[in-house]
C-alpha cells in the first residue's frame, strides 16, 4: 500500500510581545502574519500559503503545497525558535533579530533568499500600477492611499540597507531607488551573512525585514482596493 505523501514542515520562528505574537517563515522572506496569541498567528501565517507562493513562483521556487486534512499545527509548521517581542512587536512589525539569523549564511541561500526579495519588490510595484489612486477606507475612515503606503515602503528602505551594511545617501528618485537595491542585493550575495556592525543586522534577517514590509503593504494595498 502507498504511503501518503506528507508535506514539509514550515520552518517559523515566533515573536512574542506582550500583545501580539509574529510568526515568521525562516526559509521564505517575507510570509510573516501577526495575531494576538502565538496559535492564531500561525492560523493567519498558513492562510497566506497561496499569496506567497504567486511570490515564490516569481522567484523560480514552489512553496510546499498544504497537507490534506491536517488538524494539528505541530503537523504543519516547526517553531524553530520563541523571541520575546518588544514596543515594535506590539506596535505592529518584527523588531527583534532572532539568535537563528547570527550564523550568516551560504552564497546558495544567499542567492534563493535575495531572488526572493527581488520577486517581492516586482509584486509590490505590479499591485501598485493595477490598483486605484485611492483605496477603501478602515472603519473608521483611516488608512493611506495608494501612493502613500508606496512611499512609506520605499522611504524605509535606506535605513534599512545601512542596519545591512551598505552606506551610502539616501536616494531622491526612484532611479536611484533602483541603483541602491541593486548594490543592496550585491552586498547581500557577496558577503557571509554575519551582522556588518553590533547594532546592524544579519542578511538573512535583513532580507525577511525588508521582504515583510513590502509585501504587508502589497497585500494591504490589494485587499483595500477591493470594493
Amino acid at each position: 500500500m502507498r504511503e501518503p505523501t506528507v508535506a514539509p514542515l514550515l520552518r517559523v520562528y515566533l515573536e512574542e510581545g506582550a500583545r501580539r505574537t509574529f510568526a515568521m517563515a525562516l526559509d521564505w522572506p517575507g510570509w510573516g502574519r501577526s495575531g494576538r496569541t502565538a496559535e492564531a498567528a500561525l492560523e493567519t501565517f498558513l492562510t497566506y500559503r497561496e499569496r506567497y507562493a504567486e511570490v515564490a513562483l516569481a522567484a523560480g521556487l514552489r512553496v510546499p503545497p498544504a497537507a490534506p486534512d491536517v488538524a494539528d499545527l505541530a503537523d504543519v509548521v516547526d517553531v524553530a525558535a520563541r523571541v520575546p517581542g518588544n514596543a515594535t512587536t506590539d506596535y505592529g512589525a518584527p523588531g527583534v533579530v532572532p539568535p537563528l539569523d547570527g550564523d550568516g549564511w551560504t552564497p546558495d541561500r544567499a542567492e534563493r533568499e535575495t531572488a526572493l526579495l527581488l520577486a517581492v519588490w516586482e509584486r509590490l510595484d505590479a499591485v501598485a500600477a493595477a490598483a486605484p489612486a485611492q483605496l477603501r477606507k478602515g472603519p473608521r475612515g483611516g488608512g493611506r492611499d495608494r501612493d502613500a503606503i508606496v512611499e512609506h515602503v520605499l522611504s524605509t528602505e535606506p535605513a534599512y540597507a545601512r542596519k545591512a551594511g551598505l552606506r551610502r545617501k539616501a536616494p531622491t528618485d526612484r532611479a536611484g531607488l533602483d541603483e541602491l537595491r541593486a548594490e543592496l542585493v550585491a552586498l547581500l550575495r557577496g558577503g557571509d551573512g554575519r551582522a556588518p556592525a553590533a547594532k546592524g543586522w544579519p542578511a538573512p534577517y535583513a532580507v525577511r525585514r525588508l521582504a515583510w514590509h513590502a509585501l504587508d503593504h502589497a497585500w494591504e494595498i490589494e485587499d483595500r482596493a477591493q470594493p
